[in-house]
Formats: structure tokens, C-alpha cells, sequence
């Protein structure tokens, strides 16, 4: 799967949140959302 370009629509998908609870993009319909994550969390190094 290729990178995403900055304005370009996000693919469906669904996360567990902090509750463990899944989460989809859809969840959040006609809003403005914000992925931030880690790369290197929970790894050595």
C-alpha cells in the first residue's frame, strides 16, 4: 500500500482506542480527525 499525500482522503480503517474499544474513521463523519502515533513505541531502540 503507497504512502498517502498530505490532502488526500484517509482509506477506511478501524483501531482499538485506549479503552480497547474499536474506533472507525467513520465514527467521526464530517469532522476533522488527527492520527498521531509512534513508530518506535513499545520497540528497543
Amino acid at each position: 500500500m503507497a504512502l498517502p499525500t498530505t490532502g488526500t482522503q484517509a482509506p477506511a480503517f478501524s483501531l482499538p482506542n485506549t479503552d480497547s474499544k474499536s474506533v472507525s474513521l467513520d465514527d467521526f463523519s464530517g469532522r476533522y480527525v488527527l492520527l498521531w502515533w509512534y513508530p518506535k513505541a513499545d520497540t528497543p531502540g
